[in-house]
């Protein structure tokens, strides 16, 4: 039987490094020889950087895992403004991750949640085209694709948009200015390492910073849901996409996974038995996958004929 204890306060590891982003100081960590390949991993909400050590456990003897907290958690410095959590300003700081963890060559980008909806930012920008091998979102799609489906779901299919909608409800109180905040901390909050074990069905460590990590981070939504939804550009994937998909995710539905297809060129996907924090509750096997996909990828391609 799974545990129903409610998740615990995980220590937080001291930084390897603090690196400048778009005007905010970020805490990254390293594990891993750096002359392996450099692997770097983006958390999402609410989550920090430490969300990713069991993960990690499984990869580092075979590469250079990186991570960081994003603007506004961990430890990283928490802009006031929610212009500040812009995708540009993300992009930036990922940028500056990805400089310093690998300066001489591409890395594989692995998202999750918002860490894979910021990431696509990166994904689709031409410019970073040979700055990425590879790129695996996890429970976390693109906003501008999104916005493009709802527009197809709103002419063909509205009751698995409205399916969606509901699946997606906190991200419309997370829009009200005041209220928003005011629910995480009053109502949402004290009641969140509890809500995680229910989500999960087991007990999943959480950041001492969870408080703080969650008040900042409702600004991720609204610095950007809405004029990507409402005015989505197009953003074809620019790099190999891997997508991993959780199959029992109570907010991510499949078939905005399956959606991928029509904005990527070279695409793989993987589903698992899991719900949305899978890079914790199946660790191994989001490993295993991870760590297949980068090993077919970079093998050589087999020759064919005899040897003279």
């Amino acid at each position: 039987m799974p545990s129903r204890a409610v998740a615990i306060e995980r220590a937080e590891r001291t930084p390897d490094a603090f690196v400048e982003g778009d005007g905010v100081r970020l805490a990254c960590y390293a594990d891993g020889d750096p002359r392996q390949p450099t692997l770097v991993f983006v958390h999402g909400y609410p989550d920090t950087a430490g969300i990713w050590d069991r993960l990690i456990t499984h990869l580092a003897d075979r590469y250079h895992c990186v991570r960081y907290d994003v603007r506004g958690a961990g430890r990283s410095e928490r802009p006031v403004a929610v212009s500040a959590y812009r995708l540009a300003q993300l992009e930036r700081d990922l940028m500056a991750v990805i400089d310093w963890a690998s300066p001489e060559g591409p890395v594989h980008l692995i998202g999750h949640d918002w860490g894979a909806i910021q990431s696509w930012e990166a994904a689709t920008d031409p410019a970073l085209a040979d700055r990425l091998a590879s790129f695996t979102p996890i429970s976390g799609p693109c906003l501008d694709h999104i916005g493009h489906g709802l527009r197809v779901k709103w002419h063909r299919d509205r009751a698995a948009l409205l399916h969606q909608m509901k699946r997606s409800w906190y991200i419309g109180l997370f829009q009200l200015p005041l209220l928003a905040p005011l629910a995480w901390r009053h109502l949402l909050a004290e009641r969140w390492p509890a809500t995680l074990t229910r989500l999960e069905g087991e007990a999943l460590p959480v950041a001492p910073s969870w408080r703080e990590d969650g008040r900042h981070g409702i600004k991720l939504y609204r610095a950007n849901v809405g004029p990507r939804l409402l005015r989505p550009r197009q953003r074809p994937a620019v790099v190999p996409i891997h997508a991993i998909v959780a199959q029992h995710d109570p907010f991510i539905g499949r078939g905005l996974g399956e959606g991928m297809s029509a904005w990527a060129a070279d695409l793989t996907l993987d589903e698992l038995d899991a719900g949305h924090w899978v890079i914790a509750t199946r660790a191994p096997s989001v490993a295993a996958l991870i760590d297949d996909y980068i090993v077919l990828r970079t093998q050589p391609p087999a020759t064919t004929g005899i040897a003279s």
